[in-house]
């Protein structure tokens, strides 16, 4: 059968969506995934060159909806202070593509939508995808959009592992990146974090093996898995700044097990309201593609090998201090890697109380070096 790509307007979120009809997409795992679709945004104008493309590579549990109001819970893009006109990642002068990765839950193929075979959600019958999965999805989307070569792929976090697997896979395909709160490898420590997340929603009464209905899904273990992640994603200073041992609507304490402290109905209240908007076998799904991520004797090889594919790309680096999840000493594995192949790579630590969430936040250092990197590359593509 005929091979297509339809690029076309979504009609459940105002977003783009391009399907891949006839396409199996080869997974690591030896699986493939057919006719399937990348949900996707885009904001700017791509320039006659098409030279000022800037792919953003989501974390676990963010979306396409970088810079605009989330279609499911009304707030603004989860970098909305990052992203748009004259901001650090300025839409007046760069084109920004955002996709939700595969396996995700905000339109692209996943666990959640429709398996064609059956009309059924895949669920657990989806097959498991990996980091270098959800980049080979997204190296098609590139290409359908007719850009031979991204100014820019910027990525935090699980996005900073994309980052990575473009360098890797698509070198030639890329001018700069700028890895933000990464490492090599998921960490044992952070394994063992998801795996206690991945048990609160299996051990869930409704999640039912992966079969829940949308009226009757595992609620409460991915309350629990989302409140668990979250704590890894602060600092124990900025959790001591924000509640301290405060207590929560009382003078006394209750003897009971309501959320007597302030950071108790916080941890719940973040629990409560990721629910509203993230799909629990889909956190199945990604936690284990981050668990899997390890390039540790990959990218060496590659930076030695592949010198004149990589050559030309800048490498930026940037952690955080107060980082625990992946912390400053992890990064600086990668700038070991990189500077030893004589690679053309630039490396911030950002000062910070604010845990490994401060690339979400408003940390104005962070901000400048963000804008003062890209501006100074972009200068030299052009020439100026």
């Amino acid at each position: 059968m005929e091979k297509k790509i339809e690029l076309k307007k979504d009609i459940i979120y105002p977003c783009d969506v391009v399907k891949f009809v006839n396409f199996k997409l080869k997974l690591e795992s030896g699986n493939s995934i057919n006719n399937f679709q990348i949900k996707y945004k885009t904001y700017g104008k791509l320039n006659s060159e098409k030279s000022n493309a800037i792919l953003i590579c989501h974390a676990l549990t963010a979306d396409q909806f970088v810079g605009d109001p989330n279609p499911v819970t009304k707030k603004p893009g989860w970098w909305n202070h990052m992203v748009g006109p004259y901001k650090p990642i300025d839409t007046e002068k760069y084109f920004v593509i955002c996709s939700n990765v595969i396996g995700g839950c905000m339109g692209s193929t996943g666990p959640k939508e429709i398996n064609e075979e059956n009309n059924l959600p895949y669920a657990l019958n989806f097959p498991t995808v990996t980091i270098k999965d959800m980049v080979a999805a997204q190296k098609m989307l590139v290409d359908a959009l007719g850009i031979k070569k991204l100014f820019s792929v910027i990525g935090a976090s699980m996005g900073a592992m994309q980052v990575l697997q473009w360098v890797i896979d698509y070198p030639k395909s890329v001018n700069s990146v700028i890895h933000i709160a990464g490492a090599l490898k998921h960490s044992t420590q952070n394994i063992a974090f998801h795996e206690v997340g991945r048990q609160a929603i299996m051990s869930d009464p409704n999640w039912n093996k992966g079969n829940y209905l949308e009226d009757q899904k595992p609620e409460r273990g991915l309350a629990v898995a989302r409140m668990i992640a979250h704590i890894t994603y602060l600092s124990e200073k900025a959790l001591y700044r924000k509640f301290g041992r405060k207590l929560q609507s009382r003078d006394i304490i209750s003897f009971g097990f309501d959320a007597d402290f302030q950071v108790e109905s916080y941890l719940r209240y973040q629990g409560k309201t990721f629910v509203d908007r993230f799909d629990a076998n889909s956190y199945l799904y990604m936690t284990r593609a981050m668990d899997y991520f390890d390039v540790t004797n990959i990218l060496p090889k590659v930076m030695k090998f592949n010198s004149e594919d990589n050559n030309h790309i800048h490498y930026f680096i940037i952690s955080f201090t107060s980082d625990w999840l992946f912390p400053t000493n992890e990064n600086k594995e990668i700038i070991k890697i990189l500077n030893k192949a004589g690679k053309k790579v630039s490396f911030t630590e950002i000062v910070t109380d604010k845990g490994h969430d401060s690339f979400l936040l408003d940390e104005p250092e962070f901000i400048d070096v963000v804008a003062g990197f890209l501006e100074s590359n972009f200068k030299i593509i052009k020439g100026s």
